[in-house]
């Protein structure tokens, strides 16, 4: 039971790139998180990682009705929000650490094990 002292954690995972709406949609509810003060981790695997390749996110408008993919991302950047970034996913995309934006951390999956742990809830997109 939450009892006020700590925020409750919610971890979005990413796997949709820049030729997905359901892309749009998460990182839409992921800003939604933040706004409500849910303490939200990012983690971003498959294609997903192309979202912290730098150029993509200014480039990429899965849904022109969301706002810009580029704002959300920094809207949670601004917030604190670790976007945490799977290492064979992008190795496998040829991107490496000098590729990411900042702020982009590449990480294996303990990255969301931790606040799941701590009990966050999950969303998957």
């Amino acid at each position: 039971m939450n009892t006020g002292e700590e925020k409750r954690k919610l971890v979005v995972l990413i796997t949709r790139g820049a030729d997905d709406e359901r892309s749009s949609v998460a990182w839409s509810v992921a800003n939604g998180g933040v706004n409500s003060g849910l303490d939200l981790t990012i983690f971003l695997a498959s294609s997903g990682v192309e979202w912290a390749r730098k150029g993509v996110a200014e480039k990429a408008r899965p849904n022109p009705l969301d706002p810009p993919i580029a704002d959300m991302m920094q809207t949670l950047l601004d917030a604190g929000v670790s976007i945490f970034v799977c290492p064979p996913c992008a190795e496998a995309r040829g991107i490496g650490e000098h590729d990411l934006i900042d702020g982009a951390i590449l990480s294996g999956s303990a990255a969301m094990h931790e606040p799941i742990k701590a009990g966050a809830a999950t969303l998957s997109f």
